[in-house]
């Protein structure tokens, strides 16, 4: 039986198809023929492996040579190609059965081609062999290099992570075949991004080098590298870029931005207002970045500080009503830390930051002030008219001390001195009232709108100024004959 060796030489490496038994062989067993037939009882095919190398570059190339083993070389056979292919791709030499590939094969496009083979007599023009079928196989070269489908490829990490922690992991594929050699075996490499990453030869896997700090710098751009081949010589490769982005986690504590601040507020401000602002900043973002305020020591508890949640800033207010009269300035001591810390990132926040809050209470024009709530007066009836009934007071307790004008409204029986006594103008009988209401106005002589009242209530004290009198008239009658010591209205029935 004929062998064919066939020799080709693909990106410089020798190859050598061996010579191979016939890999089909169709037989029958002895059968009764007619006389004069001229079929015969033993037939079969006989043909090599057929392999094609992808991509040749020569326009007709021989594959091998397909023959029936009852051909003896006389040229009275005739050989046929049939199937998908047949006649444009592969043809057959009639007389040889020698097949040939007429232009280049791309196994990635197309890896076998089965088709048909059948043997004519010529001198019978009959079939000496059943039709079989057959394979082409269409032999890989390394002419596809590595591609990552998914890129370009973002990953997130925690910034401060370990050597070692995995980030992402990147895969490319080769369209070459895996079976063959080492054309699509592939391995990874980084071209870029090496003092901070490393990538698994093998696998693919990103993992962490060396610790990163997302307040220098949040994101890396890494080049990735797969080269087929196992990396040897002429190898094809491919590349990708990574995007990997650091996630913050809450490493940094809140600084205030001022060591000192001053605010003002009047002393007429109300409870719940705001004064002003202090303002802490957090080199972490988001949730990390979330702070509360709080004043560490204000005796008088007197201010409160709340967090914007929307600006980070703290919110100065006023806890109670001050008196610049009482106290002019306050001086406190304000604190800001993280809301959320966890248990593993505590020796980050050792300390809180804090800084020192000076508020100045601004004087307001107020109203004098009466010492007392309210006065109450005694004085005899009868006094005469100017007698002294008491003396009412009230000071400006802002820092100009504003002397102050007294006056009594809606009363004729009394007035009051600018001094703040009080007297009577009219004659005083307790017998016609023994209570007098009055309301005493302090004004200020330098702001006359700055006004303030105090009740002031006169009793009038009773003297003995008038004799015992009957209520009604009385008259009675006696008797003539009226006893001594005898009750006069009995005496005339007895």
């Amino acid at each position: 039986m004929d062998c064919y060796i066939f020799l080709s030489f693909i990106l410089g490496i020798p190859l050598l198809w061996p010579c191979h038994k016939a890999a089909e062989n169709y037989k029958t067993e002895k059968v009764k023929q007619p006389v004069g037939s001229h079929l015969r009882v033993k037939r079969g095919w006989v043909w090599n492996h057929f392999f094609v190398p992808e991509e040749m570059n020569t326009t007709r190339h021989l594959i091998g040579r397909l023959r029936s083993d009852l051909d003896n070389g006389n040229n009275s056979f005739q050989y046929k190609l049939l199937g998908a292919g047949a006649g444009n791709i592969f043809d057959i030499d009639d007389n040889t059965g020698d097949i040939y590939a007429n232009q280049k094969l791309d196994r990635e496009e197309q890896s076998l081609y089965i088709l048909r083979a059948q043997v004519i007599d010529t001198t019978t023009g009959r079939a000496v062999e059943p039709e079989s079928e057959f394979v082409i196989r269409v032999l890989d070269i390394n002419d596809n290099e590595p591609k990552f489908l998914d890129e370009p490829y973002e990953a997130m990490v925690p910034e401060m992570s370990p050597e070692g922690t995995f980030v992402i992991q990147v895969t490319a594929s080769d369209a070459d075949d895996p079976a063959s050699g080492n054309n699509a075996r592939l391995l990874y490499s980084l071209l870029q991004g090496q003092a901070y990453f490393s990538v698994e030869p093998t696998t693919g896997i990103i993992r962490v080098s060396s610790k990163m700090d997302r307040e220098l710098q949040d994101e890396y751009w890494i080049i990735i590298q797969a080269k087929d081949m196992i990396g040897q010589h002429g190898a094809l490769s491919g590349t990708a870029s990574v995007l990997i982005k650091l996630s913050d986690i809450n490493d940094n504590k809140p600084i205030f931005k001022d060591s000192f601040y001053r605010l003002t507020v009047s002393e007429s401000a109300p409870a719940g207002k705001t004064i002003g602002k202090i303002t802490a900043y957090d080199n972490d973002i988001g949730e990390n970045a979330e702070m509360d305020y709080l004043i560490e020591d204000d005796d008088s508890q007197t201010f409160d500080i709340i967090t914007d949640n929307e600006t980070q800033e703290g919110i100065v207010t006023l806890k109670k009503e001050v008196d610049f009269e009482q106290q002019s300035h306050y001086s406190i001591r304000a604190k800001v830390r993280n809301r959320h810390v966890e248990e593993d990132l505590r020796n980050y926040h050792v300390e809180a930051s804090s800084t020192f809050i000076k508020v100045q209470v601004e004087d307001v024009d107020e109203p004098p002030v009466f010492l007392f709530p309210y006065y109450v007066f005694q004085v005899f009836e009868g006094n005469p008219n100017g007698s002294f009934i008491g003396i009412v007071s009230a000071i400006d307790l802002d820092q100009r001390k504003s002397p102050i004008r007294y006056s009594i409204t809606r009363s004729k029986v009394f007035s009051v001195h600018d001094n703040g006594t009080v007297i009577n103008t009219d004659q005083l009988d307790r017998e016609i009232s023994a209570w007098y209401n009055l309301s005493v106005t302090a004004t200020e002589r330098d702001n006359v709108q700055q006004i303030s009242s105090v009740p002031v209530y006169v009793q009038v004290l009773d003297i003995n100024d008038h004799a015992p009198e009957f209520s009604q008239y009385y008259e009675t009658y006696v008797c003539e004959n009226a006893e001594y010591g005898q009750d006069l209205y009995f005496s005339c029935w007895l």
